[in-house]
Order: C-alpha cells, then structure tokens, then sequence
C-alpha cells in the first residue's frame, strides 16, 4: 500500500505523462501535486515508486514514465473518472436510436472512434446456432437451395448437391419432417440423433437430410463474432504506436486478422460493467503499448455482445471509460426497444 503522499505524487505523473507524452521530472511534479515537497524528497519517493515497479526510466531523461502496473493501480485506485460532456452524451443519444441492429452497433463503432480519437470497436452478437425453421427449394435436376432461419431471424442459404432428382413433394416432406422433430436443436446435436430417428422416413430421403444437416452445421460454425472496427487509422497518429515498422506492422496485424480482437472482447463479455486490459500486463493484449476499454452490452436483459476503444496505454483513461461505458447502456438500450 501506498501512502498518500506517494500516491499523489505518482498520480500526478501518470496524469502529466498522458497529457504531454514526456517522461516527468520531479521539478514537474513539485509544480503540478500541490505538496509542499523538497525536490530531495520527491525524487526518494520516486526511487520508491521505481523500486515497486510502478515506474520506470527511460535511458534518454532524468524524469520518469509509468509501467503497466503503475498504470493499473491508477486505473483500479487512483483515477477521478470525468462525466461525459452535455455536448458528447447529446450525441450518443441522437445517433444510437432504436433501428436496425447492425446500423446501431457500426454507428457505435464510429461514434466510439469520433469521441476518443482513437479506435472504436464492436463485437456483433453471436449468431445462434440453432434454427427455426429450414425449407427445401429445387434448382435444377441435382441441386437442392437449403434455407435456415435462425430463431433471430437471420436467414442462410445452402446449395446442396444431390444424387438425384427431388420432387416438390418429397422437399416439403423433408422440410416437414425436420422442423416437427428438430427446430430449435443445434445441427450438431441433430446429427447424433439422425440414425435412429430416421429409421422412420423413406430411405430415399435418407441422404437429402444428411447434406441438409452437414451442411447446416457448417453454417452454424462460420458464424462466429464479426468484428467492426472504425478508426483503426487514428492510431498511426500516436508517436510511441508508430515510431518504429514493426510496432505498427504488428498494430495492423491485431487489425487485419481480427482473432486476437475477437478473443480479447470475447473474454469481457461474463464481466459487469467497464473493464481495462493494459498492455505489458495482460497476456490478451498484444502490444506493450496498447490498451483496451471496454464493456459488455445487451439485449432484454442478456449480454449478447462487446464494445470499446482502442488507444495507447497513455490514453486518457477518465474521459474514455465514461464514453464506453455510456455506449454500452444507450446500445443496450436501442437493441432491448428495437
């Protein structure tokens, strides 16, 4: 535990560092803390902050930068959150209307990206892998179109190919017979049933449902989080992000191949509320210089998604976490009245 005065003194570090990007001095520190503190005993209480790993040297200065731990006791301890400005939280409401849903979570992207100057990103609602409702279409003599209908409605298309001609009669007997005894299942646990349970219909259409069911379970499995990202480009803007290739060859990979991101939100959404990962101290976030707010969001009282911003871990965390925070229950909002 920190006393108070060291926990002033490294707040107002963090605060200056996020504010001006240079490591700070202990004559900084005497002018911003308001302690009536000897420069000698600033710079023993910072060898103590070093010592805790709190804080750290860079080679080129005499002054100081934050760690990822000194920047995680600021976020859990020390920071003062700052409401959302009249003029920011205006917005938010005006733009994130009960609509269409895919139309509220991208305009929450941007407008996550817009009010940061960061990266805004969302990840949409896990499709369901059950179905409601499937239909067989005819196309041709040895192709069958496969409709799914999700219990949310979505709609999937298959093109199964046959090993013969299907009459209009015996693909409504199919269809029939699926949605009596299967809708609302997953396909993978209506395959582990067919054998037995097709003992009941004709053979000939035996081989029809086995595609349809194979074929439906590949479609569940591609459905996994789609990730929308808006403002990705603000990031070259921060010097310690793009000061080297690799650091920002590395930031558009995270960008570009989206798994990490997708593993990254998907571990935020069983938690309550607004929760920070902090690059060189979460294994999820894969650049030291990175951080990630974010916040689980809902739809009738389930969480079904993820949102947040993407900034440096010098970011300023006060203003950011009340923008996330405020997106996640407005986007709720929106999906529960839509």
């Amino acid at each position: 535990m920190l006393d108070a005065r060291a926990q002033t003194l490294l707040k107002t570090l963090i605060e200056r560092y996020i504010a001006d990007g240079h490591p700070v001095g202990s004559r900084t520190l005497s002018r911003h803390s308001g302690l009536e503190l000897s420069a000698a005993t600033i710079r023993n209480v910072m060898a103590d902050l070093e010592e805790l790993g709190l804080i750290a040297s860079p080679h080129t200065s005499a002054g100081r930068v934050p760690t990822p731990r000194g920047y995680r006791l600021f976020v859990d301890t020390l920071i003062t959150v700052q409401p959302l400005e009249v003029q920011q939280a205006e917005l938010l409401q005006g733009q994130l209307l009960a609509d269409e849903p895919q139309r509220v979570l991208s305009q929450a992207a941007q407008l996550l990206s817009s009010l940061s100057q960061f990266a805004g990103v969302v990840m949409t609602p896990r499709r369901s892998s059950t179905f409601r409702q499937v239909e067989f279409l005819r196309l041709s003599e040895r192709r069958v179109l496969l409709i799914i209908v999700t219990p949310e409605g979505d709609v999937q298309n298959r093109i199964l190919h046959v090993d013969r001609e299907y009459s209009p009669a015996e693909l409504i007997e199919a269809s029939n017979y699926v949605n009596l005894h299967f809708a609302g299942q997953e396909f993978s646990a209506i395959r582990k049933r067919l054998q037995r349970e097709l003992l009941s219909l004709r053979d000939e259409l035996t081989s029809l449902l086995h595609q349809a069911v194979n074929a439906g379970n590949q479609a569940a499995s591609e459905q996994s989080e789609t990730v929308m990202i808006s403002g990705e480009r603000n990031l070259v803007a921060v010097h310690e992000l793009s000061d080297n290739m690799d650091r920002l060859r590395q930031l558009f990979g995270l960008f570009d191949q989206k798994t990490g991101l997708a593993q990254l939100f998907d571990a935020s959404t069983h938690a309550e509320g607004v929760q920070i990962f902090i690059g060189g101290e979460s294994q999820l976030v894969p650049m030291d210089q990175l951080s990630v707010v974010v916040a689980p969001y809902g739809a009738d009282g389930k969480i079904v998604g993820t949102l947040g911003v993407i900034g440096p871990t010098r970011m300023a965390y006060e203003r950011v976490i009340p923008i996330v925070d405020i997106t996640a229950k407005l986007v709720s909002s929106a999906l529960s009245h839509g």
